[in-house]
Parts: structure tokens; sequence; C-alpha cells
């Protein structure tokens, strides 16, 4: 029997979602037939808005009038609460919100300065604190939010204090919202990826990856794509008693 999972007239913020998991995601949400609107950072020499602007072709190309771009850093407030008004005026309510977005400042904690801890924590945690907040104003009752963690915030790996602080409040939060969002029928879930192979991950030297992929009960390390079908389930009514949940895809990380 198939199951199809449809999501056609509902509208979707996926944050930092250009590339990697995020851009995995808009696209999965867009194949299910969502309207989406695809989050970027304006930074110096971040090549993240030329990347928006080639995923939202590239999906308009399939379905016209079915994206939106929405500059912000998820850092900061104002420019959050802009983003989130840009979408609400232009679509209306959403009804799906995926708070992807996230850096990565790895340090051992004695040559980790104050700046590399708060930025990660300001944009990874304080991110999905700010678009929640200014999200669920301009969102539908029982839509759906889903954060994205990491298998760091229970692993603890070396040289990721900021990181692992980070997602482990990720996971806490959305504890959180789940009941104080439940009397709106909106779920608040989050996935944890394991080692996914992203544009942070390439950057890891062949060997050591050769390293990550025997800790891992399946082999290999994971692709976007599987990320992303784990956040089309947490949208979908498939999921619809499913809130609160923390879902590990690590690819039986050992």
């Amino acid at each position: 029997m198939a199951i199809a999972i449809d999501l056609s007239g509902r509208k979707a913020v996926v944050t930092g979602g250009g590339r990697g998991i995020g851009a995995a995601a808009a696209r999965a949400l867009h194949a299910a037939g969502a309207q989406v609107a695809i989050n970027y950072p304006e930074l110096p020499g971040d090549p993240a808005p030329d990347e928006a602007h080639a995923l939202a072709a590239e999906l308009e190309t399939a379905r016209a009038g079915s994206t939106l771009l929405a500059p912000g850093n998820v850092a900061d407030a104002d420019q959050v609460a802009a983003m989130m008004a840009q979408v609400s005026r232009t679509w209306g309510a959403i009804d799906i919100l995926v708070n992807n977005a996230g850096i990565l400042r790895d340090r051992s904690i004695a040559k980790m300065d104050a700046s590399e801890w708060k930025s990660v924590i300001d944009v990874n945690l304080g991110g999905v604190f700010l678009c929640c907040k200014h999200g669920l104003a301009v969102m539908n009752d029982g839509g759906s939010i889903v954060n994205v963690s990491s298998l760091s915030a229970r692993k603890g790996f070396h040289g990721q204090s900021n990181y692992a602080a980070s997602k482990a409040g990720v996971a806490a939060l959305t504890r959180v919202l789940a009941r104080e969002c439940a009397g709106r029928g909106i779920r608040v879930n989050a996935v944890a990826p394991g080692v996914i192979d992203t544009a942070m991950v390439a950057k890891v030297a062949p060997r050591a990856r050769e390293e990550l992929a025997r800790a891992i009960a399946l082999g290999r390390l994971g692709e976007p794509g599987e990320v992303a079908a784990a956040i089309l389930f947490l949208c979908s009514p498939l999921a619809s008693y499913v809130t609160g949940a923390v879902l590990e895809v690590d690819g039986g990380y050992l």
C-alpha cells in the first residue's frame, strides 16, 4: 500500500535553507507540494545568498510561484521579525517552520575565546528561540515546527563544547515548546543528525572520515536527503501524534 505525503497548500519556512540539510529539507517539502520560503544570511563573503537564489530558481522551474526568498540573520531579533513579517505579508500565515540554520566554531575549551562560544550559541540556540517566537506569531493552529539538533548534544565530541551545548539546548527547548504549543495543536519536534556528508563534513580529512564511518553501524556517512526525509515525516500528518520528540538520524552511531 502506497502512502503519499501531500502538503499542498501548506506554507513552510526553512532557515539556512540554501545548502546542506536545509536545502534538502526545502526540496523535500516542495516535492510534497508545500510552498517554501528559503531563509539565508547576508554576510560579507558568504555564498549563502547565491546558493539560496539558485535553489529557488530550481524549485520555481518545477512549480512557478512556489518559493520565496527570505533573507535574515537568525541571531538578530529585528531581522527575524522582519523576515517573518515579509513571509506573512506575502503568503499569510505559515504552517511549517524548520529551524536548520547553524554554524561551527570548533576548538577545545582551553583555546576557545568568548566570541567563538557566543557566536555559536547565538545562531544555533538563540536563532531557534527567535524563529520560534516570531514564527509562532504567524503560524496557523495545527502547524508543525522541526528543530535541527545534533548527535553531538549526546556524544559531546571533542572541541565542540559550544556546538554540543547549543544543540542540547535545542533539544530542551523543543520539549518545552511542545508543551506550550499543544493547546494550539502545533507539534514541535527535533531531528538529531549524526555525521552527515555536508559542506561542513567535507572539510574533514579522508582518514578521519574513514574512522567516522567505522563508528557507524551502517558503515557510511549519512546524506542530507536522509535527514530531510525525517523532517518531512515530522511535518506531515503521518506524525500527528508525535510531539516533543528528538529523532536521531545517525545510521546507528556506536
